[in-house]
């Protein structure tokens, strides 16, 4: 009987996995009635179920799951493995429920339109369009540098608690979304993560939930990244699922944000992607470039720098190598390296549209 069990649960996985492959090659139909018709109400309905609660909900889920499975390994261990057939068939279910599951409340948002078609902007750009944009963003940064700092070479100190940051988030989402359809964050259920220790050493500074659709905000983080991850997770929850294109979405809502901290935030984040483009591509033209950013910017940067440099360990690189291989499992090819389209996004975008920055 358990050995049935066993081929029926392996079977219902692999169904799984060859459905879910033909259902991403229309990602127009998943757009439509997936994205923007069933994910929205499933997503408001867990915001509002799960949103109030003042910790993390989903954390406290993972770290119950987590103890149980540790439980169910060393008693498994104990016995000598004599459980071992219904170990593996309670697993296969549990796989089961957790792939169906995962995909339908968010995952199959990977599988969508890309943004820039769903944009109608280009996905190439020139080097001198790049430039073009870095030079804004250098000048914009600069002069929200000199609002919040007088001192040019000093970083900008955020006078904010997280909480405080999670509250003014959707004002900058509701100014965006005159231009972007379907990103009414009302409610909000973003969170300061209790695996926040865990998250620094595993490089991360957020994650959104996906069963629980909770945002979760890493609260080690420098708080000049708060704004912009708090808004990336954001962006996962109203359906944007690769990095890429919550990264853009994030500095879409921080840079529209009324709040210049939070402007600040989601500015130089964006620069520090397009100058690492523009020195790839011309390290001379990177060098001047650099060369007009306000110290203080730079000693921002340096923050988060000596922030991660605090949390090396030798486990680093194969989580991000694990993550790398779950992103290129979910429809990013490129894995890691997909988190520089952003850059492409950006300079596309803003080329027809220079009333922000």
């Amino acid at each position: 009987m358990k050995l049935k069990k066993l081929f029926l649960y392996t079977g219902l996985l692999i169904l799984q996995v060859v459905a879910l492959k033909f259902i991403a090659r229309f990602p127009q139909f998943i757009e439509t009635y997936y994205s923007n018709g069933l994910y929205q109400y499933s997503s408001k309905l867990f915001r509002y179920v799960l949103g109030w609660i003042p910790f993390s909900f989903g954390d406290v889920m993972y770290a119950v799951v987590i103890i149980y499975l540790v439980f169910s390994i060393v008693k498994l261990f104990r016995k000598r493995f004599r459980n071992g057939l219904k170990f593996l068939t309670e697993g296969l279910l549990f796989a089961n429920i957790i792939y169906f599951s995962f995909h339908l409340l968010w995952g199959l948002n990977y599988y969508r339109l890309p943004l820039h078609q769903a944009l109608n902007i280009d996905k190439e750009y020139t080097t001198e369009e790049l430039i073009s944009l870095t030079q804004r963003l250098i000048k914009r940064s600069n002069a929200l540098h000199k609002e919040l700092q007088e001192n040019d070479s000093l970083p900008v100190d955020f006078p904010y608690t997280l909480n405080e940051i999670f509250k003014e988030t959707p004002n900058g989402y509701e100014i965006v979304e005159n231009n972007f359809p379907k990103l009414d964050y009302t409610p909000k259920s973003i969170k300061n993560s209790l695996f926040r220790l865990p998250l620094s050493y595993m490089g991360f500074g957020g994650y959104l939930n996906p069963i629980s659709q909770e945002g979760q905000v890493n609260g080690l983080l420098p708080a000049h990244r708060w704004p912009l991850v708090s808004c990336h997770e954001e962006a996962h929850q109203l359906g944007f699922a690769k990095e890429n294109e919550a990264n853009f979405i994030a500095v879409m809502a921080t840079t529209n944000n009324p709040n210049p901290y939070f402007q600040y935030s989601g500015c130089i984040f964006a620069l520090r992607y397009c100058l690492n483009d523009v020195y790839a591509r011309n390290p001379d033209a990177g060098e001047l470039l650099t060369k007009n950013i306000r110290p203080g910017i730079i000693a921002n940067y340096r923050q988060s720098r000596d922030f991660w440099i605090e949390y090396q360990n030798p486990l680093e690189p194969l989580l991000a190598k694990f993550y790398g291989g779950y992103l290129k499992a979910n429809n990013q090819p490129a894995g890691m390296q997909s988190y520089s389209y952003v850059v492409a996004l950006l300079v596309n975008y803003f080329k027809g549209n220079s009333q922000i920055l």
